[in-house]
C-alpha cells in the first residue's frame, strides 16, 4: 500500500492470537483442525452470489468438509486418486477441495472453458472416479465425453435442478452432504485418521496448465509447496491473520488457490467467494477486502473506467482529482527510486489523500486494502503508477502453476516499480546463459503427472528448474521479466523483440481491450487490436456516436482516428525496430469463450495466429 496507508495497515493488525504453521511437519487438513479448534467462531467462508447465505466460520467450515469427505469415500474415493472439479468460485467448491485434500486425494479444478475434447483428454489423463461440477453448463461439454472415460464412474453436481435423471453415475452435491453429515457424527474418527495420515509431501492439488501452447500438463503440488509459498508471503508482506479477500478467478489459477484456499487456511482468514468475476468491482464495494489480487487486465480495466468517470466530471472535480493523483505519483516515483520523499512533500500528499482520495478508495470498496498485488502477465507501468495515484501501491508479482505462485514479489517496504520485485525468502532465483530464469526451492512442484500415474520431477540434477520465462536480475536482487521464452518475436532482421512491451503500450488507452504484436519473421511489427467491450461504448455515447456494438464502432471514423493515435503515443515510446508500422482493427471481441483468451486471460498466440492468418498476411502486402 502507499505511505498514507499506514493507519489502514495498523487496523489490519488487530487480532485475537497469533496464527502459526510450519511446512516442515504441518498440512493443509491439519490447519484445517487447528482453525477449527483454535478460530471456531472466526469467519471463513461466505457467498456473494446467494442472497442471506449464512457465513461459515472455521467450525462450521471443518464440519463441511468433513461431511463432504465422508460422502466422497463412501463413492470410493481415496488416498492418492485424483478428482476433477470444474465449477466457478463458489462455496462448495472450495469445501469439495478440501474434502479430497483431508482424505489424502488429489483435487484439480479444470478450466470451466474446456472444450469436451480438452475435457476427455483431462480426464483419461487424470483417471479420476470421480467428477465434481457445478451445474448445466458445465454438465453440456462433459456429456458427450463421458461414455468414453472408463475411469469416471461417479460425477456430483452442485446444482440439484441440473442432476439428470435416470443415470446412477450422478449424485447431487446436497444429496451427497447429507449423506456424509448423517454418517460422519457416529464415526468421527474415520475422518481424523485420514487427516492424520496425510504427509507434508504427499501431493496436495493438481493444476493442468492452461495451454497457450500446446497440450496441457498435470502440474502436481504438495502441501510442503503450497505452505511454503503462503507461509513465505505472510511473512514477507508482514500480514496480519484472518484478512479478507474476495475469490473470483478460477480456482484452476495458482494465485487464487493460494490466496483462496491454501493462505486463508494458513492464517485462519475470511474468503468471500464470487461467481462471475465480471461483477468483482461491485464485490469490492461490497466487501471492503484487505486483500485483493487482480491479473493486469482486471487493473486495467479498473483504470480505463476510472478515466472514463473523470472525463464526465465538472471541470473543477476532474482538475482536483488529477493533481492529486499525480501528487502521490510523485511520491511513489521517489521511493520506487531508493529515494526520500521530502518532509514537505510527504506533509502535501497526506493531506490531499486525506481531503482528495479517501473518499474515492472508500467509494471504490479498496480502503481497507492492506496488500494489494498483480502477477500472471506483465503490468503496464502507466496502470501501477496511476492505481498508485490513488493511494493503492500494487506490488507485482512472478510466478507459475509449477512454483505454486509467486516466486518474486514486491513489498510495500521494498519495491521497484516494472520489476517484479526480489526472490521469497528460502527461494533462489538465478539467470542461464539464454537468459531463462531458473528457480530452487522449497516452492518448486513435485512434478509432472504421466499417463501411468507417475509424476516425472523435471528439475535438473542440482534442482533447478527451468521457468521458461526470459529476465534480468539487477544488483539489487529485482528480478525484471522481458517475456516468455517461446513467445519472444524474432524478426526477419534477427532483431529479438519482447511483443509484451508493445501490447502494454497498446492497451494503456481505455479503447483498447486487447492487442497482439506479430513479427516473428517479418520484416517489422504489426498489430491486431480489439477494442475493449465495455468501455468502447461508454466512450463513443459521451461523443455523440450511437453505435453500441463493437464490431460496428471498430469501422466509425471517429473511433479509427482515436486508435491510430494511441497507436502513434506507443510507438513514440518505442525504439524504431520495435514500433508497430501496421495494425488492424478487429470487429469482434476476444474472451475465453470465443477462444483467443485463456482463462486467466492470456493470450492464445497459436490461436490467433492461424485464426487470424488472412489479416495478418494482408498486414504485410500478402
Amino acid at each position: 500500500m502507499a505511505a498514507p496507508s499506514a493507519d489502514r495497515r495498523a487496523d489490519a493488525t488487530a487480532a485475537p492470537q497469533p496464527v502459526t504453521a510450519d511446512p516442515g511437519t504441518d498440512t493443509i487438513p491439519a490447519l484445517l483442525q487447528r482453525n477449527a479448534r483454535d478460530f471456531a467462531d472466526l469467519p471463513a467462508l461466505t457467498s456473494l452470489d446467494v442472497e442471506g447465505a449464512p457465513t461459515l466460520n472455521w467450525a462450521a467450515l471443518r464440519d463441511e468438509v468433513a461431511a463432504v469427505a465422508r460422502g466422497l469415500a463412501d463413492l470410493g474415493l481415496r488416498s492418492g486418486q485424483r478428482m476433477l472439479i470444474m465449477a466457478p468460485s463458489r462455496p462448495e467448491h472450495i469445501i469439495v477441495d478440501l474434502a479430497a485434500t483431508c482424505l489424502g486425494a488429489i483435487p484439480c479444478t479444470a478450466y470451466s472453458t474446456l472444450s469436451s475434447d480438452q475435457i476427455a483428454f483431462v480426464a483419461e489423463h487424470s483417471a479420476a472416479p470421480v467428477a465434481v461440477l457445478a451445474g448445466t453448463d458445465e454438465l453440456a461439454r462433459w456429456r458427450p465425453v463421458l461414455d468414453s472415460l472408463p475411469a469416471l464412474a461417479h460425477v456430483v453436481v452442485m446444482d440439484d435442478d441440473a442432476v439428470p435423471s435416470g443415470d446412477d453415475r450422478f449424485l447431487a452435491f446436497d444429496e451427497l452432504h447429507a449423506q456424509g453429515a448423517a454418517a460422519h457424527p457416529a464415526d468421527p474418527d474415520t475422518f481424523d485418521r485420514a487427516v492424520a495420515d496425510v504427509r507434508p509431501d504427499d501431493p496436495l492439488a493438481m493444476i493442468y496448465t492452461s495451454g497457450t501452447t500446446g497440450v496441457p500438463k498435470g502440474v502436481v503440488l504438495s502441501h510442503r509447496n503450497a505452505l511454503h509459498e503462503a507461509v513465505a508471503l505472510r511473512d514477507l508482506h508482514e500480514n496480519p491473520p484472518h484478512l479478507t479477500n474476495v475469490a473470483y478467478l478460477p480456482l484452476a489459477h495458482i494465485a487464487e488457490r493460494v490466496l483462496s484456499i491454501y493462505l486463508p487456511t494458513v492464517n485462519a482468514g475470511h474468503v468471500h467467494t464470487l461467481v462471475d468475476p465480471a461483477n468483482v468491482v461491485t464485490a469490492l464495494g461490497r466487501v471492503h477486502p484487505q486483500q485483493f489480487f487482480g491479473v493486469p487486465r482486471v487493473w486495467e480495466k479498473m483504470v480505463a473506467g476510472l478515466k472514463n468517470m473523470l472525463a464526465g466530471l465538472p471541470e473543477e472535480k476532474q482538475t482536483a482529482l488529477l493533481q492529486a493523483n499525480e501528487l502521490l505519483q510523485e511520491g511513489y516515483k521517489l521511493r520506487s527510486a531508493g529515494e526520500p520523499v521530502p518532509a514537505d512533500l510527504a506533509e502535501r500528499i497526506a493531506e490531499t489523500d486525506e481531503a482528495v482520495l479517501a473518499p474515492v478508495r472508500q467509494m471504490l470498496g479498496l480502503d481497507r486494502l492492506f496488500l494489494a498485488s498483480s502477477g500472471a502477465a506483465a503490468l503496464p507501468v502507466e496502470v501501477l503508477y496511476f492505481i498508485a495515484g490513488l493511494g493503492v501501491e500494487i506490488q507485482e508479482v512472478w510466478g507459475l502453476s509449477e512454483t505454486t505462485g509467486a516466486v518474486t514479489a514486491n513489498t510495500a517496504g521494498a519495491f521497484r516499480a516494472g520489476t517484479v520485485g526480489r526472490p521469497l525468502p528460502g527461494i533462489e532465483v538465478r539467470v542461464a546463459d539464454d537468459g531463462e530464469l531458473l528457480v530452487r526451492g522449497p516452492i518448486v512442484f513435485l512434478g509432472y503427472l504421466q499417463a501411468d500415474g507417475t509424476i516425472e520431477d523435471v528439475t535438473d540434477d542440482d534442482g533447478w528448474f527451468a521457468t521458461g520465462d526470459i529476465g534480468t536480475i539487477d544488483a539489487d536482487g529485482y528480478v525484471t521479466i522481458t517475456d516468455r521464452k517461446k513467445e519472444l518475436i524474432i524478426t526477419a532482421g534477427g532483431k529479438n523483440i519482447a511483443p509484451s512491451r508493445i501490447e502494454g503500450l497498446l492497451k494503456e488507452h481505455p479503447l483498447i481491450g486487447q492487442a497482439v504484436a506479430i513479427g516473428d519473421d517479418r520484416p517489422y511489427i504489426s498489430a491486431l487490436i480489439v477494442l475493449d467491450d465495455e468501455i468502447a461504448p461508454a466512450w463513443a455515447a459521451a461523443r455523440g456516436i450511437e453505435a453500441a456494438e463493437p464490431a460496428t464502432l471498430a469501422s466509425h471514423p471517429q473511433v479509427r482516428a482515436e486508435i491510430e493515435q494511441a497507436v502513434d503515443a506507443a510507438n513514440e515510446r518505442l525504439a524504431r525496430v520495435e514500433q508497430v508500422k501496421q495494425y488492424t482493427l478487429l470487429s469482434r471481441s476476444w474472451t475465453p469463450e470465443s477462444g483467443e483468451l485463456t482463462p486467466t486471460l492470456k493470450l492464445k498466440r497459436r490461436v490467433i495466429n492461424e485464426r487470424y492468418r488472412d489479416d495478418i498476411e494482408s498486414l504485410y502486402g500478402a
